[in-house]
Formats: structure tokens, C-alpha cells, sequence
């Protein structure tokens, strides 16, 4: 079964302003709450808001989501997973609270309240922005490229504690990292879930942070990383390196790093999704005469055959000398527009045989 638009999934317009979009999700996450609405199909219902909601409200999720829809692009340029405890977290901002068994029946995360926290925390993922040619967009190249990130520190191997120094349970939240409000609305009582003030939502207290990261278990760095850009890439495609975004707190897993293509303009080429267009100039007697003439690619040159009587804007087509198409095999073409070269100064004799075809043509 296809999956419904995220838009139509919230019953929002794709002009839809972030609060719109905000305010639809509240609505519908009400409407389809399981322990709210015991109807039929409920369940899955509020599990396609969450996920709608997921994507629209990331203003750089919606912007890929808005270009390559629910496929996405290959597996170097996608918008990442859903993560569906930032959905769980917004629907309790709006005061319903009591998610935990919900979502944990719908993505297997665990009861947040039944388990230990982890001092670890995902690494943020980082882009970086490169100017490649056109040649390089057809062709593909290799890129080094330096980044400032954190990185693991190598003093405390990333554990944010001073080595020989311990790690305890907070006793605020007992481990948790999560305290718990109730509160009586409307609707019934609620549980309402904050992180614990005290540990930050870890739930474990450093006894001595690591004096060279002050207990981040990361520090800066510039790293030099090497990058492939792959054949048929053109302005604002994401690459998307797994793992070499910026190191988590205390031992986290690492972020990504997103690379955004931007290509120069060619002065011969203009691009049109993977086809390229081009003006070929033509002398005045290979057009009215037929003949050839060489024209320019990206992979050296071609002999195109120009017919008797071609008129000025007249389009040819080499086929297979476009762009290499980035998802799947082929690539596009190159289209050549005819521009007829008329001579500024002609010698006598050409102005009389000029003179003669005038004459023969009235």
C-alpha cells in the first residue's frame, strides 16, 4: 500500500506555515490518542500523524521531503530516519503526557521510566558546503576537505570522567533521567515527564569530570576528510557520510556529515536537469551548402553534420554526451542550437558570386 502524503496526512497545504502545521498535529494527535479514541484504526492513524509531524515541523526534513517525497534519493542522499521521541516529546509540551506505553508499543523503544538512562548523547550532524566544476558534476571527483568538529577525547576515551574516577546514579531520578508531574486536565489525569534538572536528563553523575574535556568526552579539532562525489550530482545535492559528523557526550554515537553540492556555471554549457545545451556557429555556406562541423563536449570533441538549408536556431541533438544520470544507468544529451556566421567583410570576387545568387533567386 502506498504511503499517504505527509501533508494530506495532517490536513495541511504544502504552503502550510510551521505554527499551521503545529497546531494540525496537536488537533489530530488529540483526535487518534489510543487512550482518547478506543475506534477502530486509531493505533496506526496517530503513528502517520507522529511521522508526518516528524518531517513537516524539521524545516531541512520538509525541504527534502518537499524534493524527493517519501523514496528520496539514493542511499547517499536521504533525510535520515524518523525520530519518533521528538514527536513524543511535542505531544507532551502540549500537556497530554502518559506516552511512554504508547510508543513503546509502536517502536519498541522501552519504557523510558522502567530503565536506566545513558549519559550518552548522539553527536549533532554537521554540513558542509563545496564548489565543484561542471566537469566535475559529470565526471565525479575526489574531494579533501578540512572540518571543525568535536571529536573523542582521547584522555578520557570519550567517557567524560576522569579516569580512575566513578560513575553513579543520579539520586534525583534514581537512573531515570526523567521526573514525573501529574496533572489533572479536562480529558482526565496526565502524566507529564521532564527531564531531571539535576543530571540533565542523564540519569548518572561524573564524581570528577575529565579535566582536558571538562566531562564532554569530546574537544575540537579540524579533521581532514576525504570526499567522493559521485557522477551526475548538480546544485544542492546532499552527500550524506555516515558517522563523520561530530563525536556524542560522553562516548554518543557520532553525527553525520552532510555535503551540499554547489556547481560553478560553465561558460560553454548550460545544464538542464542531465541534458546540456550549447550554441554551435555555423558559416553561412555550410548552412545553405550543407556540411560539418566540430562541436565541443565535455568528453572532447564531435563532428556534427549540418544539412543543406539549415535556418538559424535550428536544434541538434548528440545524443549520450549530457550528464550521467546520478540514480541508474545512461545519461542525458547535448543540444546544439544553430548560429549562422554571416561574414562582416567579403572580398570582390565573394561579393560578386553573392551578387549572382541574389539575381539567380528573383
Amino acid at each position: 500500500m502506498a504511503k499517504r502524503d505527509y501533508y494530506e496526512t495532517l490536513e495541511v497545504e504544502r504552503t502550510a506555515g510551521a505554527e499551521d502545521i503545529k497546531k494540525a498535529y496537536r488537533k489530530l494527535a488529540k483526535q487518534y490518542h489510543p487512550d482518547l479514541n478506543k475506534g477502530k484504526g486509531s493505533t496506526e492513524r496517530f503513528k502517520e500523524v507522529a511521522e508526518a509531524y516528524e518531517i513537516l515541523s524539521d524545516p531541512d526534513k520538509r525541504a527534502q521531503y518537499d524534493r524527493f517525497g517519501h523514496a528520496g534519493p539514493d542511499q547517499h542522499y536521504d533525510f535520515g530516519d524518523v525520530d519518533f521521541r521528538r514527536a513524543r516529546q511535542t505531544f507532551e509540551e502540549f500537556g497530554f503526557g502518559g506516552l511512554d506505553s504508547i510508543f513503546d508499543m509502536f517502536f519498541g523503544q522501552g519504557s523510558r521510566t522502567q530503565q536506566q538512562r545513558s549519559r550518552t548523547r548522539r553527536g549533532p550532524d554537521l554540513e558542509y558546503r563545496v564548489r565543484i566544476t561542471l566537469e566535475d558534476a559529470a565526471f565525479g571527483t575526489k574531494l579533501k576537505v578540512t572540518i571543525p568538529r568535536q571529536v573523542a577525547c582521547s584522555h578520557c576515551k570519550g567517557t567524560g570522567a576522569q579516569p580512575g574516577s566513578k560513575v553513579r546514579v543520579c539520586p534525583s531520578c534514581n537512573g531515570t533521567g526523567e521526573l514525573q508531574y501529574h496533572q489533572q486536565t479536562l480529558l482526565g489525569s496526565f502524566v507529564n515527564i521532564r527531564p531531571c534538572e539535576r543530571c540533565e536528563g542523564a540519569g548518572e553523575l561524573v564524581e570528577q569530570p575529565c579535566r582536558h574535556c571538562h566531562g564532554q568526552g569530546r574537544k575540537k579539532e579540524d579533521s581532514q576528510i576525504a570526499i567522493n562525489i559521485p557522477p551526475g550530482v548538480d546544485s544542492g545535492s546532499r552527500l550524506r557520510l555516515k558517522g563523520l559528523g561530530s563525536a556524542g557526550v560522553a562516548g554518543g554515537e557520532l553525527g553525520d556529515l552532510y555535503i551540499v553540492v554547489q556547481v560553478t556555471p560553465h561558460e560553454r554549457f548550460t545544464r538542464k536537469e542531465d541534458d546540456l545545451l550549447c550554441t554551435v556557429t555555423v558559416r553561412f555556406t555550410a548552412a545553405a551548402l550543407g556540411g560539418t562541423v566540430k562541436v565541443h563536449t565535455l568528453s572532447g570533441e564531435e563532428t556534427l553534420k549540418i544539412p543543406p538549408g539549415t535556418q538559424p536556431g535550428t536544434t541538434f541533438r548528440i545524443a549520450g554526451k549530457g550528464i550521467p544520470h546520478l540514480r541508474g544507468s545512461g545519461q542525458g544529451d547535448l543540444f546544439c542550437k544553430v548560429h549562422i556566421e554571416v561574414p562582416k567583410h567579403l572580398t570582390s570576387q565573394q561579393k560578386k558570386a553573392l551578387k549572382e545568387l541574389e539575381e539567380l533567386e528573383v
